[in-house]
């Protein structure tokens, strides 16, 4: 026999593909985010969203006054009035590190708040 049998092997890929299609989304590991819609539409929501701000330094900001980050989740409350679906954006300077607004992110969401979002600027 000259010709090689691909048969087995193509079997054998096909059954990987499927194995990795299959196992590929169970690996992504992420903090679940309400991201905003491009397309823009009417709210329904009446109230505006909190704007956490985490500066250059690392200061913690909601809205334009300072925070500590060990009253954060006390003034977020007494903003919402507990509400845990009020909409939150944090904003991160593009220099400062991962770890801290992951940080802030990760204590808004283990304060109970759903929608959590990161807002970026849009480059053209």
């Amino acid at each position: 026999m000259s010709e090689i049998n691909v048969t087995p092997f193509v079997d054998v890929m096909l059954v990987l593909l499927i194995v990795f299609m299959v196992t590929a989304p169970l690996l992504t590991v992420g903090i679940p985010v309400d991201l905003p819609k491009v397309k823009s539409s009417a709210l329904t929501d009446q109230k505006d969203p909190i704007e956490i701000t985490v500066n250059l330094k690392g200061e913690v900001y909601i809205s334009e006054s300072k925070v500590d980050i060990d009253n954060l989740i006390t003034r977020i409350n007494a903003i919402t009035q507990q509400n845990l679906n009020a909409r939150i954006y944090i904003r991160g300077d593009r220099i400062v590190a991962y770890g801290r607004v992951m940080e802030i992110m990760s204590l808004i969401n283990s304060a109970g708040y759903i929608k959590v979002a990161l807002i970026t600027q849009n480059s053209q």
